[in-house]
């Protein structure tokens, strides 16, 4: 029987000029921006420091470049 875990929330994200820092509740996850996304790679920082956290917690929105990712598959594979 397949295994049920719970969806990992992000508490807290801080745009770094080289990094995403994503807070969870099982831990701290630092991603270079060019393994976020093409779109985020190749946005200023000003724009990549625009993120928005939904009130949720499952996802990251960067309303100047338009770019939507899921935290889930951000962290994972990452620390755990």
């Amino acid at each position: 029987m397949p295994s049920k875990t719970a969806p990992v929330l992000a508490t807290t994200i801080q745009a770094q000029p080289d990094r995403l820092v994503i807070v969870t509740d099982i831990g701290r996850f630092e991603i270079p921006w060019q393994e976020c996304s093409g779109r985020l790679a190749c946005a200023t920082e000003f724009e990549r420091g625009r993120a928005e956290l939904s009130p949720s917690g499952y996802g990251i929105h960067w309303p100047l470049i338009d770019e939507d990712l899921a935290v889930g598959p951000l962290i994972a594979g990452r620390g755990e």
